[in-house]
């Protein structure tokens, strides 16, 4: 039970008097005046109505235009408007004795003027024996509507209710003894009894859903609130009840009050006697009283147009219209009642931003006044609407770091925390060294993560707190942070490789290059195999589903030679496991795995471990790998003194010189001689470069200029004079040691002037002999006696072609082979490629001379030499070998001097 004596009491409503409207004087208004001897009222549809002792009723519209129309002939005792339809209900009396009449009125049509009575019909039995009679169904018509006693009591019944819970409907019944509760929508009306005591007329009331829907009974002590099944609260509401309402969330009271009147706050100056009445309005959920005044004999209290109207017996009306909500917090604030004013707002349903702004004041007055605890649940209830810094400034300032500590944890809960209050609230975390709350905040099982993971580390990290840091960063992904923190701060390096060897291949293969070196540095055998594994074929370690049907990825393993910078027996490992296992890798795997070995070959002391290391270094020159990187790879094998290998590439690169003088500078002999004997026939010149080699060398050479001599004299390499000019410069050359050579080279030249001479002398008979012949072709006849074409060797007939070469052909064999009318088809050939032969050797002629004007004549003689070579004039022509030229010129004309064409159409 609640004692109102502990209500606070405000002045939530202003209280005026309804004023008549002004006239056309301009004049001021005078207080409305009703008429006399209205009994009954109520409200609805736009208008007051009310019914009085002479049986009119009568309009009140918010114009104030009253208006009235004759309803019952003696008197109206009830009213009720249909809040819904414009439907008005009366009670009233024709004649006296008789039982009172029920009359439905509709207000929207009309009879003469006034509402049309659609219906009528008797209240029996009375309503002082108790009964309760029921109708459902369209109140306006008898045939629409059926009617059945529902109560019968000994009680006179003193307030019905309706209460319409979605499809249930329920009505309560007072009597003067009791409270009764009746299920309308089930069959027999089922019924319970709530209370053995009831109330007076006009003292109960139906609440609103604020109060769920409540069935309020005043007593002259309580005011009891009932649910259709039980009894509800009860508030101590002292003083003789006469008027019982229910407005907006409120309930009114009009009691007669015999003890102390209100203070002249809510009562003004009036006298104060017991003949007053008092309305008190009651806000029940956020207990207090809203309003409080002394009125004169109350006759009704109405609500319509958003206020309410207290209808007096002198026939004024006085309107209470309900102050804003901003002002009645407004209020509220001035006395500091923070709790109060929440409330209010809440069952006003203020919106967020009205609440929040209460609770920041509210929040504001408990930090002035040194409460921070209190203050900072009240900034907490504002997260959302007011800005974060306002709250954070001031506890910051006040140097309250658990307040401080509690407004930023729930700032994350509402995931409406951004970098800095995470870097705020870590902070404070490591402060207060609250490893416990700190571990709760980062280790949240929520799916949702309320706050930003890498400031969150870079906090941690920086405030030495690396576990949980790295809990963090593994459990959120930050791959790169959990690395940075196990390598520099940690110096975990096998977690953090092994934290490598399970992630993707893309990240995998980024992390090895970033922190490879230093992995290398600490943990080498270890970094190498996960790097062979990632350049070979790479799956995430501790993920296998899946992969068995999948192809591994794999990374370039040149890219990670610079890893292996100051590991060289890691690096060779490396590298000779990719060469064996991917005969692909890139050229710089092998050019780098060449280099090592040569490194090795060179330092190596021990003769077994050299020769090994030596024909490894061989064997991978061996393997093709380096054609296109051939000088590189010599330039290694020069750089380490590698002879085999320098050896071998000079061989593949078909360097015979170099090889030659490679053996020359190491005074090889039998090897410049091998040399020569081996790639000799491909580059002739080395016989010539051995000879003068031999020649140059003062000690006894004799064995090995034999040697080069006999193959010079062999392939005819050298002319002889060269030959003896080269030995010269050797001061222990004698005679003896060209001797058998040039006696030789001499009878080969005697043999050779021999048969020169003898073709001279036959090529002299054949030009005599052509010349003759060529007389006797200009002086002397031709007799053609051939008697078969020389094309299609059929016996010639007329018309045929006769050649003084002593070929004949048929007319139209000679126009089908012929090119020419005079030429020889068969002879054609040879003809034209002695001409072009001589043509040649006149265009040679001519460039010849015009070359050598034009050398002597240019002051850059090489320009003119290159000239030439470019456009092939010194290429080399044969006209015809086997031939000297002046055999085959004269051999020419002789034949060009037969070749006569001869046309005729007849035979010889």
């Amino acid at each position: 039970m609640a004692a109102y004596l502990q209500w606070r009491r405000f002045v939530f409503f202003d209280r005026e008097t309804v004023k008549e409207p002004p006239g056309s004087d301009g004049a001021g208004a005078k207080p409305f005046a009703l008429p006399p001897g209205i009994a009954v009222c109520d409200s609805g549809r736009g208008s007051l109505v009310f019914g009085d002792m002479e049986g009119q009723i009568w309009f009140l519209p918010r114009s104030l235009q009253l208006s009235s129309f004759q309803a019952y002939k003696l008197r109206v005792t009830h009213l009720y408007q249909l809040k819904q339809h414009s439907i008005l209900v009366s009670v009233g009396e024709d004649e006296e004795g008789i039982n009172p009449l029920v009359k439905v009125w509709n207000l929207e049509k009309r009879d003469g003027g006034n509402p049309l009575c659609t219906r009528i019909f008797p209240a029996i039995p009375g309503f002082a024996d108790g009964s309760v009679v029921l109708t459902k169904g369209d109140i306006t018509r008898d045939r629409h509507s059926k009617t059945q006693i529902l109560h019968e009591g000994s009680y006179p019944v003193t307030g019905l209710a309706f209460r319409q819970s979605g499809k249930t409907t329920h009505l309560f019944v007072v009597t003067t003894e009791n409270i009764q509760s009746y299920m309308l929508s089930v069959k027999d009306y089922p019924h319970l009894e709530l209370d053995t005591h009831g109330c007076g007329l006009r003292c109960s009331s139906l609440s609103d859903p604020s109060q769920d829907l409540q069935f309020i009974v005043a007593g002259n002590e309580c005011v009891y609130l009932y649910q259709p099944d039980e009894r509800g609260p009860c508030f101590a509401f002292e003083g003789q009840k006469l008027i019982v309402h229910w407005y907006r969330g409120y309930l009114i009271i009009v009691s007669k009050d015999r003890k102390t009147s209100p203070k002249s706050e809510f009562a003004g100056n009036e006298a104060q006697n017991s003949d007053k009445q008092v309305l008190n309005i009651y806000d029940l959920c956020n207990k207090f009283i809203a309003y409080s005044s002394i009125f004169d004999d109350i006759v009704d209290v109405l609500a319509e147009w958003g206020s309410l109207y207290v209808l007096t017996r002198d026939g004024k009306i006085h309107v209470l219209q309900e102050k804003d909500t901003q002002t009645k917090l407004e209020m509220l604030f001035r006395k500091n009642l923070f709790e109060m004013a929440i409330n209010l707002a809440k069952s006003h349903h203020l919106d967020s931003d009205g609440l929040s702004e209460i609770f920041r004041q509210y929040g504001d007055h408990l930090y002035n006044k040194g409460n921070h605890d209190g203050a900072i649940q009240q900034y907490i209830r504002t997260i959302g609407k007011l800005e974060p810094s306002y709250v954070i400034r001031k506890f910051l300032d006040a140097q309250r770091i658990h307040n401080l500590t509690a407004y930023l944890q729930t700032l994350h809960l509402q995931s409406l925390a951004n970098a800095d209050h995470t870097t705020l609230l870590l902070n404070c975390y490591t402060k207060l060294k609250d490893s416990s709350k700190l571990e709760e905040f980062i280790k949240t099982s929520d799916s949702e993560v309320r706050f930003d993971v890498e400031t969150a580390i870079k906090v941690l990290r920086q405030a030495g707190y690396y576990s949980h840091a790295v809990y963090l960063a593994e459990k959120h992904e930050h791959h790169e942070w959990y690395l940075k923190i196990q390598l520099e701060d940690i110096k975990n390096y096998q977690e953090a490789l092994h934290y490598i060897g399970k992630l993707p291949f893309e990240q995998a293969e980024s992390n090895m290059k970033r922190y490879g070196k230093i992995l290398m540095h600490h943990v080498p055998n270890e970094t190498t195999e996960l790097l062979k594994i990632l350049c070979t074929d790479y799956r995430p370690s501790g993920d296998s589903e899946g992969h068995g049907m999948l192809e591994g990825k794999k990374a370039n393993s040149e890219e990670f030679i610079p890893v292996f910078a100051n590991n060289s027996r890691e690096l060779k490992a490396f590298l000779e496991h990719m060469t064996e296992v991917q005969a692909d890798s890139p050229q710089g795997v092998y050019d780098t795995l060449l280099e090592l070995r040569l490194q090795n070959w060179a330092h190596e002391q021990d003769e077994q471990i050299k020769e090994k290391l030596h024909d490894e270094a061989l064997t991978l020159l061996k393997s093709g790998r380096f054609k296109t990187v051939f000088d590189k790879a010599l330039v290694l094998c020069q750089m380490h003194n590698f002879k085999d290998g320098v050896l071998y590439l000079y061989e593949q690169g078909k360097l015979f010189q170099q090889i030659m003088h490679y053996h020359m500078q190491n005074e090889q002999y039998k090897k410049v001689i091998e040399v020569c004997e081996l790639y000799g026939d491909q580059e002739a010149c080395l016989w010539e470069q051995a000879l003068g080699y031999f020649a140059r060398k003062e000690e006894d050479c004799k064995e090995y200029v034999a040697a080069v001599l006999k193959h010079i004299e062999n392939k005819n390499l050298m002319p002889p004079l060269l030959v003896v000019q080269t030995l010269a410069h050797n001061s222990t050359a004698t005679l003896s040691v060209i001797k058998d050579y040039l006696v030789n080279k001499l009878q080969k030249q005697s043999r050779q002037i021999e048969q020169d001479e003898q073709r001279i002398q036959k090529y002299r008979e054949e030009t005599t002999r052509i010349r003759q012949e060529i007389e006797e072709l200009k002086a002397s006849p031709k007799i053609f006696q051939k008697t078969k074409c020389s094309i299609c060797t059929s016996a010639l007939e007329l018309p045929s072609v006769h050649f003084l070469c002593g070929h004949s052909f048929h007319q139209h064999c000679f126009e089908s082979y012929s090119e020419s009318d005079s030429e020889c088809p068969t002879c054609m050939p040879e003809n034209r490629k002695v001409m072009d032969m001589i043509r040649a050797q006149e265009q040679k002629r001519d460039l010849h001379d015009q070359f050598q004007h034009q050398l002597k004549c240019s002051n850059d003689g090489f320009s003119v030499v290159a000239d030439y070579f470019g456009r092939g004039v010194f290429n080399k022509l044969t006209l015809i070998t086997d031939l000297p030229s002046g055999k085959a010129a004269t051999t020419l004309e002789a034949g060009l001097q037969r070749e006569l064409l001869i046309h005729t159409k007849r035979s010889t």
